[in-house]
């Protein structure tokens, strides 16, 4: 028989503040992702890698923005928090 000494508080999703990160995050994303992609091609002909070696340094290139989106993401939730207590 657990009943809390006080009432548990509602939390309201702050609209404004999750479509701004949001659209953020598909700004950012696809020029995080669209230089990851151009980024691995573009040193692949400059390292004299054959085409397995430019799909692997792309998708190294590709991993190293999924990080950079999850900051990013994380950072600005700090910032524009997604929830108040009602």
């Amino acid at each position: 028989m657990n009943s809390p000494s006080a009432p548990t508080a509602t939390r309201q999703i702050v609209w404004p503040s999750v479509i701004t990160v949001i659209s953020a995050a598909i700004l950012i994303g696809a020029e995080v992702f669209g230089a990851a992609f151009a980024g691995g091609w573009a040193l692949a002909i400059l390292l004299g890698l054959n085409d397995t070696g430019a799909h692997i340094l792309q998708a190294a290139l590709f991993a190293l923005g999924v990080f950079v989106m999850i900051s990013f993401i994380r950072a600005a939730q700090r910032v524009e928090p997604f929830t108040r207590r009602a």
